[in-house]
């Protein structure tokens, strides 16, 4: 398979420059085609596919560089889905797949497949379940897909009887032909990636589509309480097992301030590190996948307990004099910092502003009955500055975080959360929101350094 054959990746990225390896060294001929200028590209990347044997196309995508003498388009998933080459596929009867599905036709047989999918909460239930059986099955456990691992980067790794952990994210389900998990997760569904798909329906479908490619012997875990999940999957043949947050049910549950699988307590909550009813969620996911690997309670605890979350999203970063300070700098929505502010019951201190979105400030009141004080920054902190100011809310404005950063410590109390959930892009400021979140991490650990 997959073997002296002639393809034609579209998009470069991390999927793109992988599967380019894993085709090159098979014998086939490989065109790669991205519509960035090369000094747009990882310049070693380019360079190397190109020592490879592979042609690299940039900057344009030529019309008539796809035709009938092609076998395969596999597309970037983040190349949009009507691209006049994926057209154009179709109409030639050229098969298209994405990264994904090529990697998962060259796996070993024997291999133990996770895909986890949804709409929120994938990253967080992908790390934790694979630091889970990690600390059971070693080296044999291996991590891939949305999450920063492309697929077709592991092939090399991975030998019989290994267990893979995946995120696949609507993007990479698009273009999934055959791939199946033998355990498949979705977490939750809404709304999302519209501008992409065009509309929920088809989001949906293909958030479906490795769920009813499984088998009687393959593992579908849903949400119970999210009905789109429920009314999605009710007609897929895999054997169907849930999780609930807000019901006893037969699966894995919540509780008396308790986590139970199928009746039997697995963690009490209170030393659960990631906070807010959606971590909750999180763990019972990851609970009810390892399962299914009869990985005990006991490792489940050790792994849960000490987990401080995916870095940047609603991250715990470190305690100090009492004040507990957390990372959320993902929070780049009026939703996402609703969330984080929903996780907490203690009195809150927020880090909000950065990009001038005109995002609706007033959105945040429900969720605000904790907050004792706000740090408004970047270019839209007047806006925030006035919107803490009409809710009675003490608010330091300044330009940068690190300048007002150690006042509002100086608000703060013993018993206090310090939250950065800016509920905005970060790039009037910074390159990414990882650079904002890396600060506040630094802020935090000199705090710290000083305070000793």
């Amino acid at each position: 398979m997959f073997e002296n054959k002639k393809i034609l990746i579209l998009g470069m990225a991390r999927s793109g420059y992988e599967a380019a390896k894993v085709l090159i060294k098979r014998g086939n001929t490989v065109i790669l085609n991205d519509g960035k200028e090369e000094e747009k590209l990882d310049k070693e990347q380019v360079e190397e596919l190109r020592e490879l044997g592979v042609t690299v196309v940039l900057g344009t995508h030529p019309d008539d560089l796809l035709d009938d003498t092609f076998d395969y388009l596999i597309k970037n998933p983040g190349v949009p889905i009507r691209h006049k080459y994926v057209v154009k596929a179709r109409n030639l009867n050229i098969e298209v797949i994405n990264e994904v599905e090529l990697a998962y036709r060259l796996l070993p047989k024997t291999v133990k497949l996770i895909g986890i999918t949804g709409t929120n909460g994938k990253t967080t239930t992908t790390t934790l379940t694979y630091e889970i059986l990690k600390k059971a099955f070693n080296d044999r456990v291996h991590l891939a897909g949305n999450i920063g691992y492309p697929l077709c980067s592991i092939l090399d790794k991975v030998v019989d009887d290994d267990i893979i952990v995946m995120e696949v994210s609507a993007q990479q389900g698009e273009n999934l032909v055959t791939f199946k998990p033998n355990v498949g997760l979705m977490t939750n569904l809404s709304p999302a990636h519209l501008e992409f798909f065009g509309d929920y329906d088809y989001y949906k479908s293909v958030k479906a589509k490795m769920f009813y490619n499984q088998t009687t012997d393959d593992v579908a875990i849903m949400n119970m309480e999210n009905k789109d999940v429920m009314d999605l999957l009710k007609g897929i043949k895999s054997q169907t097992k849930y999780f609930s947050s807000k019901n006893e049910i037969n699966g894995v549950y919540l509780k008396d301030n308790a986590i139970y699988y199928y009746g039997d307590k697995v963690i009490d909550t209170n030393i659960i590190r990631i906070k807010g009813m959606h971590n909750l969620e999180n763990c019972m996911s990851a609970i009810a996948i390892v399962k299914e690997f009869g990985v005990d309670n006991e490792i489940i605890r050790e792994v849960i307990s000490h987990f401080k979350g995916v870095e940047h999203r609603l991250e715990y970063v470190d305690t100090v004099d009492g004040r507990t300070f957390y990372n959320d700098t993902e929070a780049t929505n009026i939703k996402c910092t609703q969330i984080a502010l929903s996780s907490f019951s203690e009195p809150t201190l927020i880090i909000l502003g950065g990009l001038e979105r005109g995002q609706v400030l007033e959105d945040l009141t429900p969720y605000m009955k904790n907050v004792k004080a706000i740090l408004s920054i970047g270019q839209c902190r007047e806006r925030v500055r006035e919107y803490g100011e009409s809710l009675g809310i003490k608010t330091f404005c300044y330009e940068y975080m690190k300048d007002g950063f150690k006042e509002l410590y100086n608000y703060s109390s013993p018993g206090d959360v310090i939250l950065l959930s800016p509920a905005t892009a970060s790039w009037d400021q910074y390159k990414e929101c990882e650079v904002r979140g890396a600060e506040f991490k630094k802020l935090v650990n000199e705090l710290k350094e000083k305070e000793k």
